[in-house]
């Protein structure tokens, strides 16, 4: 993993935050970055759907279906024939 230098500028309350942030949380700078930076990503990512995080829709996955599948009576009704084909395997 490569390491990236960063320098960041804070005007003196930020400075004062910061110690006071580090006394608290008893790390240091640069873990205190990083845990800053992945909650925010973690928060960024739960925005997204399911779908979206695993990446789109299946391209394959209703070809055969029906067309009226967004209707949920029609929905559960493909899933209990569905269900049934498998039981009598």
């Amino acid at each position: 993993m490569t390491k990236a230098m960063l320098t960041v500028r804070l005007d003196e309350e930020t400075e004062r935050q910061l110690a006071d942030i580090l006394a608290h949380e008893k790390t240091d700078k640069s873990e205190l970055i990083r845990r800053l930076i992945a909650e925010r990503w973690l928060n960024l990512q739960a925005g997204r759907t399911l779908v979206d995080r695993r990446g789109g829709h299946p391209q394959h996955l209703l070809q055969d279906a029906p067309t009226d599948l967004s209707e949920r009576a029609n929905r559960k009704k493909a899933m209990l024939q569905g269900s049934r084909a498998l039981r009598d395997r």
